[in-house]
């Protein structure tokens, strides 16, 4: 049974729970459940490397001493276990000062709660779990990635707002053109459900992790901060599968809710890869912890700043953002002049549309900068569809084989030898600061790509006016013509 199939059939039996209100809780259900499966495989390999582990879990709670019986507890039974003994004790575990897996499973479980009232269709759903994935098995555990995928989907039918699942190729590109070495300290301050940071694993195992001290070097180095509780768990068990043993890193926190100020050297990293969220507004009183001149409740902008602040000098950023932040006036001019003074922003590439679908329909662009020196050149990428595709969708999605312009035109680590061509295009930080630092600057190699330059905008619609005035009167002498010659 393929894993969509397989989720696909629990959330059927969910649907004839009357606890369960709606896909949103369908899928809360479900991943705490996954949850508890997966760090039981886990401590089976634990384990196996090692005679002295304990689990933070009491023993009578571990999945295997209550769930993977398939004629074990049901109906009543069951259900009082969950709601009286599971969920009360994990909620309040009381880890040893030491023992960070036990923070990680209370942290995980704070937030989570049952919904289903039958303990006989749980029964149904765990046996469909405990049969269905053994994450012990390499080919299971790569599943997740498409598992943790289809649920953020699934969040997003729900109508979770802001819940963007980022393509797989662009986290992959955004991640090799930062290029994370082993020993920085990286961060995705917005990480979902961890995207961004198990790409940043990878990419540093892959190619500089050769001995086990490496190994927990780069575990230490990785960071994350998730605001909501959903894909937090999301996250956090993701960066278990991906061999993150106690990811006590990756925080259930707003990076947003800490005054600015409070930020110091110590809160400095080398890396930040993220698309943070945008098109919604934060609470009220969040922009007070930032300066007087950028507060905006926009939540795009406010992680821009906060980008700019956490990075050391010489640190790199990469992250995704719509394009009214590109043409945005007013405080978003503000922050852009900052960028530019504080950040040297070589580079953006601007895709087109469609990437982000079905969750949104904005244009967006990744913008890679490096904090220390200002701007001097911006160079635009334009990212073309590939030949024979209008437009992405669920069958013909983004692939990374697409970027391959982009990585051999980048020019290596130093970006050097790049030229302009169709798609490629550099503009001055002088010519930037003259157009009010929009920089929503059309491809001058495609001459019908849209603009959103205001001054542009005007002029055009100026010529507009003029054109529309001279064929009213034009007309208007017509008709004249036409009832004088009628009389």
């Amino acid at each position: 049974m393929s894993l969509s199939t397989l989720i696909k059939s629990i959330q059927d039996i969910m649907r004839k729970d009357v606890g369960v209100d709606g896909d949103a809780q369908r899928i809360g259900q479900l991943v705490w459940m996954f949850f508890l499966k997966i760090y039981d495989d886990k401590e089976t390999e634990y384990e196996l490397l090692d005679d002295a582990y304990r689990s933070p879990i009491p023993e009578p709670l571990r999945w295997r001493n209550w769930a993977a019986d398939a004629e074990g507890m049901t109906g009543d039974e069951l259900l009082d276990f969950i709601n009286i003994r599971l969920f009360p004790t994990l909620k309040n575990l009381q880890p040893a000062h030491d023992d960070k897996r036990g923070f990680v499973i209370r942290s995980v479980f704070e937030d989570a709660y049952n919904y289903m009232k039958s303990g006989h269709l749980m029964r149904q759903v765990i046996n469909k779990i405990v049969a269905g994935v053994d994450f012990n098995k390499a080919q299971d555990r790569h599943l997740f990635g498409d598992l943790y995928e289809q649920i953020l989907r699934d969040l997003q039918n729900a109508g979770n707002a802001g819940e963007y699942y980022t393509p797989r190729p662009v986290t992959q590109f955004m991640v090799d053109a930062v290029d994370p070495q082993l020993g920085e300290k990286i961060l995705d301050p917005a990480c979902g459900t961890g995207g961004f940071l198990t790409c940043a694993i990878e990419h540093v195992r892959q190619q500089q992790v050769k001995t086990v001290e490496d190994e927990q070097l780069l575990q230490q180095c990785i960071n994350g901060v998730e605001k909501k509780p959903l894909p937090h768990l999301l996250c956090t068990t993701n960066m278990i599968l991906h061999g993150l043993d106690v990811p006590t890193n990756v925080r259930h926190d707003n990076t947003l809710a800490r005054p600015l100020r409070d930020y110091g050297p110590r809160d400095r990293v080398d890396v930040i890869v993220t698309n943070p969220p945008f098109g919604g507004m934060e609470e009220d009183g969040i922009e007070t912890n930032f300066p007087a001149t950028f507060r905006t409740r926009e939540t795009a902008d406010l992680f821009l700043v906060l980008i700019m602040h956490l990075l050391r000098d010489g640190g790199r950023a990469a992250l995704v953002l719509p394009d009214g932040t590109l043409f945005g006036e007013g405080i978003k001019t503000r922050i852009k002049e900052q960028l530019l003074e504080t950040c040297n922003l070589h580079t953006i590439v601007r895709l087109p549309n469609g990437v982000f679908n079905p969750y949104t329909g904005i244009k967006t662009n990744l913008l890679f900068f490096t904090k220390g020196t200002p701007t001097r050149d911006v160079w635009f990428y334009e990212h073309p569809y590939p030949p024979g595709v209008k437009s992405y969708n669920k069958t013909k999605p983004m692939r990374i084989e697409e970027f391959a312009a982009e990585k051999a035109w980048w020019g290596g680590v130093d970006r050097s030898n790049r030229v302009e061509n169709e798609f490629a295009w550099k503009v001055s930080a002088a010519d930037i600061k003259a157009r009010n630092y929009n920089l929503d600057i059309k491809n001058p190699h495609s001459p019908d790509a849209v603009v959103h330059d205001p001054q542009t905008l005007l002029a055009d619609y100026a010529a507009l006016q003029v054109k529309i005035g001279e064929t009213r009167s034009q007309l208007r002498a017509v008709l004249a013509d036409a009832l004088e010659n009628g009389k």
